[in-house]
């Protein structure tokens, strides 16, 4: 249908995950007898409880907080505490329930449905309370996320990670893994916030634009772009960003270098990650049209691209 050979690549891999998630809820998580199976499910139980981190400090970290959130930079300060908490939630509930199960396994308490929802669970691999008939907390607590369990798992230490050096200071990383956070759109708000404060411009007449940047590390950035904020951690599908020579000469945006455009994907590189990003806070214009997802702009030159959290698309 002159689609790239990616798109086919990339609806066989959807639908052979499909069909394996499908028959592993249907078996139980597979084979040696109910023996392994619960040792297994014992091993993971002991290797989440013992790798999972301490909450945050949270009085700890108000108290560094106070005299920062009437400065400048006060919103993104707000952003990292509301992060924290959500965090410090999730944190609670898996180790609240992996210690419910352990003793009810035990039989110190009576096995009850979310325990059972549990072992069932993590028996498949699949992050507790994805299951929309689960009784499992863990998924309400958590992000969206189309991720298995030990994926997820993992994804949450990093994100813990980023937020355990943000909150120790509460300076705020020159460039935030974004898809770390639970709530994405809160950052770019602040970015706009931040960006007000500076120029005394009306917030509700301010958005967002990106500029794809030249710098392919995050780590290698030592400043704070004007009037907004660096992320990454964003990948594109159906094409992709060249970078190097193939970028082209670079631009100076407010001072930032940012290069390229849209190409063609290469054959099997179904979600190849982008270079660092600049979000920047600029005023609404009158020719740009509101809509549900921001302003559009009706450009011909400008790609009004969607961002999604996970794959999935929909609501996210």
């Amino acid at each position: 249908f002159g689609l790239h050979p990616n798109a086919e690549i990339g609806y066989l891999t959807n639908w052979t995950v499909s069909i394996f998630e499908t028959i592993l809820s249907l078996g139980g998580g597979g084979g040696g007898g109910a023996g392994s199976g619960v040792s297994a499910v014992k091993e993971s139980m002991e290797y989440f409880t013992k790798t999972l981190p301490e909450q945050f400090q949270m009085l700890t970290i108000m108290e560094t907080a106070e005299p920062l959130l009437g400065l400048e930079s006060g919103p993104f300060v707000v952003v990292a505490l509301q992060e924290c908490q959500r965090m410090n939630g999730l944190i609670s509930e898996i180790r609240r329930s992996l210690i419910e199960l352990d003793k009810g396994m035990k039989g110190q308490l009576n096995m009850s449905q979310p325990m059972e929802d549990l072992i069932k669970a993590i028996s498949i691999n699949q992050w507790p309370g994805r299951n929309p008939f689960s009784q499992c907390r863990w998924e309400s607590k958590a992000w969206p996320s189309m991720k298995n369990l030990i994926a997820e798992f993992a994804d949450m230490m990093l994100r813990i990670q980023q937020l355990a050096t943000w909150s120790s200071e509460l300076i705020t990383p020159f460039s935030v893994w974004l898809p770390g956070l639970f709530n994405p759109t809160s950052y770019l708000t602040a970015v706009m916030q931040v960006t007000a404060r500076r120029t005394g411009l009306p917030l509700d007449q301010m958005t967002t634009e990106t500029h794809v940047t030249t710098f392919l590390k995050h780590d290698s950035i030592d400043y704070y772009p004007t009037d907004g904020a660096f992320i990454h951690g964003l990948y594109i599908e159906g094409a992709r960003w060249p970078t190097g020579e193939e970028a082209g000469e670079p631009e100076l945006v407010t001072g930032t270098p940012v290069a390229g455009t849209l190409v063609d994907g290469r054959l099997k590189e179904l979600l190849p990650p982008l270079p660092v990003i600049y979000v920047k806070a600029v005023a609404v214009q009158s020719t740009w049209e509101p809509s549900a997802v921001g302003y559009l702009r009706r450009v011909a030159d400008i790609y009004e691209c969607p961002v999604y959290i996970t794959s999935f698309r929909g609501h996210t």
